[in-house]
């Protein structure tokens, strides 16, 4: 099991080190954009906002030659933000417009953000996306590989020994210290990392979360995200823009959302998605709807991403697993919380190269005090008929040894 952990580590660290800081700089993106791109908010005047359509047409002109994503509204005092985004022409943008006046408060590219470069590093290791992500995925299950051998190793073979397997001894040497800091830190961190590391993996592989969704429904079958399609024999001529329409519609039945997305349809098939969060901390909470951009009907669907109260158990679990893995399932107290953990996963390839480092130079010195003794007891040209070799051979035999 040591040599297992040993080649695991020395094997995985450099990308367990990355994945981990990159996910530690990653935890309070949010609040530190908030704090420092004013661009984000406006005054609250205390009047109607204007609708998506309005909001597109002024996106548009700031923005030409590119395909609106989303429209998304938040409280009175956060600026509105269309979204430009296409998978095919690798293009990401924010535009935020005051949604009193129509003023373009920012053109972001968020490909370009310090924050996008972090995320890009810790999803893909700033490799192409198909080949990063495996990359990634295959560390991460390295990596839960070494947390259950940790634990093994971590765990005492005497109950007399368990306190200092608790503790760590900061009056000791460096190496004493550095073994501890591994191993009780490594302990203590490993029960939560590795809900950080299963919730890593529903990304990472299709065939964890098919597995994950299939126990947690009891052997039912993950739908993978689609959007219904529209009636085309059914078009209607409006007043009112449709995506209009599905706007003042979610803005009436939430009034206390904390933010309301609104899709145009992609395509003369596609639906209108719109989304409802009443908590804007989290995601898993959100109501997701979907509409025919032509005759406004409801459309159902029978994946995850459908009403929260129609959810069942399994697709709530998939719907929080962002949250999960980012601590925000439990609030600022549970981002701090991620954050540590990420920032002590990080210290443990580091400790754990010094470890073996350490032990390398040990077995080295107790090799050489080996082959020391070895050479004393039976020196070269030797001759064991005489007891005596050379004059006082028994003198410095026994000052050496």
């Amino acid at each position: 099991m040591r040599t297992i952990h040993l080649w695991l580590g020395l094997t995985s660290g450099l990308l367990v080190f990355i994945i981990a800081i990159t996910g530690c700089i990653y935890a309070f993106q949010e609040e530190i954009q908030n704090a420092t791109q004013p661009f984000r908010f406006v005054q609250n005047q205390h009047s109607a906002f204007l609708p998506p359509s309005e909001i597109q047409k002024i996106s548009d002109a700031a923005l030409p030659d590119k395909h609106i994503h989303a429209v998304m509204y938040y409280d009175s005092v956060r600026a509105a933000k269309a979204i430009y985004y296409s998978l095919e022409e690798h293009y990401y943008y924010y535009v935020y417009v005051n949604q009193y006046t129509g003023e373009v408060l920012k053109v972001k590219n968020e490909y370009a953000d310090f924050f996008r470069f972090i995320l890009d590093g810790h999803f893909y290791l700033w490799l192409p996306d198909d080949l990063g992500q495996l990359v990634v995925a295959s560390a991460t299950l390295v990596f839960l590989a070494m947390l259950i051998s940790g634990i093994v190793l971590w765990w005492p073979k005497k109950l007399n020994g368990l306190k200092k397997k608790f503790t760590i001894k900061w009056q000791s040497g460096w190496r004493r210290k550095n073994y501890d800091l591994h191993s009780v830190l490594g302990f203590y961190v490993s029960w939560l990392a590795l809900i950080a590391v299963i919730t890593g993996l529903v990304w990472g592989f299709q065939w964890f979360r098919d597995g994950v969704f299939a126990i947690a429904s009891g052997g039912d079958k993950y739908i993978e995200y689609y959007n219904p399609p529209s009636d085309t024999t059914s078009m209607q001529a409006f007043t009112i823009p449709a995506i209009d329409q599905v706007w003042l519609k979610m803005v009436k039945e939430y009034p206390k959302a904390e933010s309301i997305e609104v899709h145009p349809p992609e395509d003369a098939v596609s639906a209108i998605a719109a989304n409802a969060n009443p908590d804007s901390y989290t995601y898993w909470k959100t109501d997701y709807r979907y509409f025919d951009q032509y005759t406004l009907e409801e459309l159902p669907v029978d994946h995850v991403w459908n009403r929260f109260d129609e959810a069942n158990a399994a697709e709530l679990l998939m719907r929080m697993n962002y949250d999960i893995h980012v601590g925000a399932i439990l609030g600022l107290p549970g981002k701090i919380l991620a954050f540590l953990i990420s920032l002590t996963v990080a210290s443990l390839p580091i400790t754990g190269v010094l470890l073996w480092l350490g032990r390398r130079k040990k077995e080295k010195h107790k090799r050489d005090k080996i082959v020391i003794v070895e050479e004393i007891a039976s020196p070269k040209g030797l001759n064991y008929s005489n007891p005596e070799p050379c004059p006082g051979y028994s003198e410095a035999r026994s000052s050496r040894l």
